[in-house]
Order: C-alpha cells, then sequence, then structure tokens
C-alpha cells in the first residue's frame, strides 16, 4: 500500500510511492506527550517518501530518544507527523495522517511498560514491554 497524506491545514502534503510498514503503537512517554496518547505510526523507506512543506515542517530532536531521532510536525497547524533517526533508513508517519488509512493493519504495541490504563493496548494485542524487538517477527510491508 502507498498513499497521500498531509497535516490538518494542508500545509505539509506527502506522498509515499512504494509500500508502507504495518503500524506499531508506540506508548512510550515521550509519544505520549508529543501527541496525547499512545502514538500510532506507520513507515516508509525515506526514498519513497516524498514531503512538500511550503516551509511548514519543523523537526525537532526527540529528546527521550535513544536513537537521537527527530519529530516532524507542521509548524502551522502543530499537526504531529513523522519520527526519524537522521541516519537510519525509513521515516515513521503518523497513520492517522494518511488521506486514507484504512488498509493498514497493527502489528503490535511497543513500550507498553508506560502504557496508562485508559489507553491499554486490547488484550488480544502483540505487546512488547519496551521498543520492538530485534528478534520480532518480521513487519509487513504492503
Amino acid at each position: 500500500m502507498s498513499g497521500t497524506g498531509g497535516c490538518l491545514c494542508g500545509a505539509v502534503r506527502y506522498t509515499v510511492s512504494g509500500p508502507l510498514r504495518q503500524i506499531l503503537v508506540c506508548h512510550c512517554v515521550e509519544c505520549r506527550r508529543w501527541c496525547g496518547r499512545a502514538w500510532p505510526a506507520t513507515a516508509a523507506r525515506n526514498g519513497d517518501l516524498e514531503v512538500e512543506t511550503g516551509g511548514e515542517l519543523v523537526w525537532l530532536p526527540s529528546r527521550r530518544s535513544e536513537h537521537g531521532a527527530e519529530r516532524g510536525f507542521c509548524a502551522r497547524c502543530g499537526s504531529v507527523l513523522f519520527w526519524r533517526v537522521p541516519a537510519g533508513e525509513r521515516t515513521s508517519i503518523a497513520a492517522g495522517s494518511l488521506d486514507d488509512p484504512s488498509g493498514l493493519d497493527v502489528a503490535a504495541h511497543i513500550w507498553v511498560d508506560h502504557a496508562l490504563p485508559w489507553d491499554a493496548p486490547p488484550e488480544e494485542a502483540q505487546v512488547h514491554r519496551r521498543g520492538y524487538p530485534p528478534d520480532g517477527p518480521s513487519l509487513a510491508w504492503g
């Protein structure tokens, strides 16, 4: 699955020309504070992601990231859009920012040690106490 998406006001638009990864729902403290609850994110390979910003996309250091990550948002409306490790091969994308996110499914919930009682993963969900494990099941790219 590929797709298009953007922020609430339309100042930042993006196109993904390649496959999108299954959704990981992150419950870490930083994601919670970034968007108000657990953050559902798909991802695209950097070469497949084209962002049109009109200068409105802002990247800030992800302060608690053990990977030196950055978070991208729209400076005009504040929409939370992206998470990336600058030297990485892919960019995580807020699943809800896609124009049509209906073709994606949730693979797992991560950092569930930080989950709040009112935002806990469903009982049937695959969960990981911390980040997604390197030896975990391969994530599907649609």
